[in-house]
């Protein structure tokens, strides 16, 4: 199942940054999930910021594999005009911490007569009113655990020379990465309504498996389960967790609440759902993919062109 959630306040938040870039902007602040830096990376972004230098921020770090968040963070300090720093709710002075690396970023700007302007950005539920509620000292935007909140531009000043542009979360119209679509369903990323939670709790046990098999047994108590099918693991889980339908049946939508909302608020360990490598590989196979795609389509409109254009059969 593709994964899509792109309501219509996204589109105008792509266009309010579009506008916000064309009034100045000196840096561009990405808000990342550690969990799936890679997925919560928007790919319009580049184009919708021409190109200006960027600053990552892993968010969340504090429920990720820090070894992982390692990996990410020098995946992309080696790009071209780019910093990346991970963050947390403790860490301390994060007002300064992003501060110095924006100025590192554009240090010909700052002073009254040139303030640094900066835009900040992310997906939905990434924690970013969260960030600017903390840099602003002061609860100035809404925040909650459900994805769309913010849904207006707003200004912070920072410092004295240093503006902050809020924008609401916003997706990308087509996911085309099927494992970003999850990762970012299993991450709250995406709206309740646009997934089918079930099947993301076995996509995203199916990754537990393979790279946190330990955490998952270690939680639930569950002993050696290399012989057990993922929906098997999963009705495992949810018996006990005890969801359980009358005559003895799992509840598996209630075995998947509870998987998700475990790894959620990291009470399985702390996980990341991808390495850079893993992240390439899949965008590489979903090129491809868009490539057959896009090849079998040329082919039947140029079979239809070829059809239409073709003269009458001659009748004997």
């Amino acid at each position: 199942m593709a994964i899509q959630w792109f309501p219509g306040h996204m589109n105008s938040t792509r266009n309010a940054i579009r506008d916000r870039v064309k009034d100045g902007i000196d840096v561009v602040i990405e808000l990342l999930d550690a969990r799936v830096p890679g997925s919560s990376a928007n790919p319009l972004l580049a184009a919708l910021t021409d190109g200006r230098p960027s600053l990552k921020l892993l968010n969340k770090q504090d429920l990720a594999d820090p070894a992982r968040t390692a990996e990410w963070l020098a995946h992309y300090n080696a790009l071209p005009d780019t910093r990346a720093i991970a963050l947390d709710t403790s860490m301390v002075a994060p007002a300064k911490a992003l501060a110095a690396a924006c100025r590192e970023l554009a240090p010909n700007r700052g002073g009254m007569a040139k303030p640094m302007r900066v835009l900040i950005c992310g997906i939905p539920n990434v924690g970013k009113s969260t960030l600017i509620n903390t840099l602003a000292g002061k609860r100035s935007a809404k925040t909650g655990d459900e994805p769309g909140i913010t849904k207006v531009e707003q200004k912070i000043v920072l410092e004295s020379d240093f503006y902050l542009y809020d924008t609401p979360g916003m997706l990308w119209p087509r996911i085309s990465v099927e494992q970003s679509g999850y990762n970012l369903a299993a991450s709250g990323a995406v709206g309740r309504n646009a997934f089918d939670e079930e099947e993301v709790a076995l996509e995203l046990l199916h990754y537990l498996r393979q790279h946190y098999a330990g955490l998952v047994e270690a939680r639930y108590k569950l002993g050696d389960t290399k012989e057990l099918v993922d929906a098997e693991l999963l009705a495992a889980i949810g018996r006990k967790r005890g969801a359980m339908l009358s005559g003895g049946r799992i509840n598996m939508q209630k075995a998947a609440e509870v998987l998700i909302y475990e790894f959620r608020q990291a009470v399985l360990g702390r996980i990341t759902l991808e390495t850079p490598t893993e992240f390439a590989q899949w965008c590489k196979a979903a090129e491809e993919a868009d490539a057959a795609r896009e090849a079998k389509l040329a082919a039947r409109k140029a079979k239809r062109r070829s059809d239409r254009d073709a003269p009458p059969a001659q009748e004997d």
